[in-house]
C-alpha cells in the first residue's frame, strides 16, 4: 500500500477504533479487485504484491465483516439518486451505512456529501 494512502500515523481517532468492530462492504471488496486487476495488466509484480495483500491482509481481517449488499440496502441507493444521480458506488456505500447505521471511513469525503450519512475522515492530520 502507498503511504500517501494510508491514515495520518498521529490521527487520535485512530487509536480508539477497535478492530473488531469495523466492518467493509462487498463493495469495497469489488473496488479492490478491480484496481488489483488494472495494476496486474500493466505491472505484474505489483499486481502480485496488491494480491496478497487483499488475499493474506485483507480478507482475513474481515472474515464475516464483509457486509452484502441486500434487498434494503439496493433500495435505499436508489433513493440517493433522486434527485440528482451519484457515483454508483459512493450511493452503494452510502446506502449500506445508512441502513445499518454505520459511519464511512474515507478520505473522499466529498463523495458523500448530502447523503445524511456520518462520514470519518482519518487520512486528516
Amino acid at each position: 500500500m502507498r503511504s500517501d494512502l494510508a491514515p495520518h500515523p498521529l490521527n487520535a481517532k485512530c487509536r480508539y477504533v477497535l478492530t473488531a468492530s469495523l466492518c467493509i462492504s462487498a463493495i469495497t471488496i469489488l473496488e479492490l479487485e478491480r484496481g488489483i486487476l488494472d495494476v496486474q495488466r500493466r505491472d505484474a509484480a505489483q499486481g502480485a504484491r496488491l494480491r496478497a495483500w487483499l488475499e493474506n491482509k485483507v480478507r482475513p481481517a474481515f472474515a464475516g465483516r464483509i457486509l452484502p449488499v441486500d434487498d434494503a440496502i439496493a433500495t435505499r441507493c436508489a433513493h440517493l439518486h433522486i434527485p440528482d444521480p451519484r457515483n454508483e458506488v459512493d450511493a452503494l456505500l452510502a446506502a449500506t451505512a445508512l441502513v445499518l447505521g454505520l459511519t464511512v471511513v474515507t478520505r473522499n469525503v466529498r463523495d458523500f456529501e448530502g447523503a445524511g450519512v456520518v462520514v470519518l475522515d482519518l487520512w486528516q492530520g
